[in-house]
């Protein structure tokens, strides 16, 4: 009979979804290694020379001297009263600030702490790739370092990790233990401090991760950690998906989730209500409500720069790279609010109460020096461009184990209900005590002990190899 055919037609179908379903879980898919050349014109016919060279950050006087020109000539604009940071830099304390950086800034004596570290270059896919290579002091008998590659983002550098790096390659004289001893190797992302710009299009997160886990064998690294925040987070997480059988652990303190789904949006709407409905814990609520003011108008407040970057990088970089008042201004501003919203609040945008004036200047000046302000600025084109949530890496999963310290003042909240259907492994979620978007900046021992506390997992159930 008819109907009997339709009812077996129905069961077919469903067999076949059911079977479809069943075994397309299995296949986990990883995402294609991007072999780009990144260099000047032509690709050359001839192999890339993949020496590892030594490099120091120098500086000329003739450079200094610039700068203290364009210091001296700075123009400024008078703020509106009592603005505090709710209009940006507030330009009576950039006043301060420049005057400062004019009389009391070493230099010299940043650029001495930077070279306190071994750094190097090596060209991959057609670019010059600058890195900070740390080494333990000592290793206890029969132990090994185990290699870490940690990313910064925007508007940070490799300088972010400096404080950090004692802690994880020598947690012993730091009252952390020596059961985990790291290797660090920080690279700046292409376009970024000393890594040379692409000087093609495309070059984007994905591309970024093919260069570092290059980097990373080549350097004899076949099984290596991984660690990031802001674009790092995306840089570390796309590594984890080429590469899933040589990335044993991925830590970020900062996860983002582009493909959101239904329950996401009813997540957002009802959340607040029934938290555990949601998987939410009170800290999510807390962080994450209520959603317009800590979603939405924040992601409106907070991402003018993004669009900027996003669509015409070069224009207002053009100023920016001209200006050493007007990148100090542009970069010091996301120290502020990142680190804390409530900095807006203030007139010097609390910028001292986590971080000196020397280090944030010497952030600002890696930029200056290396005139990177442009070329970093278009990595947002490069990844935002094609829309978010169209790439192939943001639908894919993340299988490789995962932890996540989520600090309280990071710009969104990310609840571990919404990260788990992106990172499937997730080992260890931590609510952190304080400490905002620049972590290993701001609080580089509480994120020395996740990461030590997350890697001791991992090693402890050898969860890379259930992978």
């Amino acid at each position: 009979s008819l109907a009997g055919i339709m009812l077996l037609e129905v069961f077919l179908v469903l067999g076949t979804l059911l079977i479809y379903f069943l075994f397309s879980k299995k296949k986990e898919e990883t995402l294609p290694f991007k072999d780009g050349w990144w260099g000047k014109g032509q690709k050359p016919v001839t192999q890339e020379d993949t020496s590892v060279r030594p490099f120091k950050v120098e500086t000329t006087e003739e450079e200094l001297s610039d700068l203290f020109r364009r210091l001296d000539q700075a123009r400024f604009t008078e703020p509106l009263e009592s603005s505090c940071f709710h209009y940006g830099t507030n330009s009576v304390h950039l006043r301060k600030v420049v005057s400062y950086w004019k009389n009391q800034f070493n230099w010299k004596k940043q650029v001495e702490v930077l070279n306190q570290y071994p750094q190097f270059k090596t060209k991959i896919q057609g670019i010059d790739i600058h890195f900070v290579h740390v080494k333990p002091p000592r290793l206890p008998e029969g132990q090994a370092a185990k290699p870490l590659l940690m990313v910064h983002g925007w508007p940070g550098s490799f300088y972010e990790f400096y404080k950090i790096i004692p802690l994880l390659t020598d947690p012993a004289s730091h009252g952390l233990g020596d059961e985990h001893i790291f290797e660090v190797i920080c690279p700046s992302i292409p376009g970024y401090g000393f890594s040379e710009a692409p000087h093609k299009k495309d070059f984007n997160s994905v591309s970024a991760a093919s260069v570092f886990y290059e980097l990373m064998l080549r350097l004899g690294f076949n099984e290596f950690y991984t660690q990031g925040g802001d674009w790092g987070w995306l840089i570390c997480t796309n590594l984890a998906q080429i590469a899933p059988n040589h990335v044993r652990g991925l830590h970020l303190n900062m996860a983002s989730v582009s493909k959101l789904g239904l329950t996401h949006l009813l997540s957002v709407l009802l959340g607040r209500y029934f938290p555990g409905l949601f998987g939410f814990q009170d800290e999510d609520v807390r962080r994450m409500f209520p959603f317009l003011k800590k979603g939405l108008y924040r992601i409106l407040s907070e991402s003018g720069y993004a669009h900027i970057q996003a669509t015409k990088p070069d224009t207002v970089g053009c100023g920016l790279n001209d200006s050493p008042v007007g990148l100090a201004a542009y970069i010091l501003e996301k120290f502020s609010s990142w680190t804390d919203m409530e900095f807006q609040n203030l007139e010097d945008g609390g910028l001292e109460r986590k971080f000196s004036l020397d280090d944030l200047l010497t952030n600002v000046m890696i930029y200056w020096v290396s005139g990177c302000i442009v070329s970093s600025m278009r990595f947002y084109k490069e990844n935002l461009q094609k829309g978010i949530g169209t790439q192939k890496h943001e639908k894919l999963t993340v299988q490789v184990p995962t932890g996540i310290a989520s600090f309280p003042n990071e710009i969104l909240h990310t609840p571990q209900a919404w990260a788990k259907k992106k990172y499937t492994n997730i080992v260890s979620f931590h609510f952190m005590p304080r400490g905002g978007h620049f972590a290993a900046f701001e609080e580089p021992e509480l994120l020395a002990k996740d990461i030590l506390q997350f890697v001791g997992k991992v090693e402890k159930e050898q969860l890379w190899k259930k992978k």
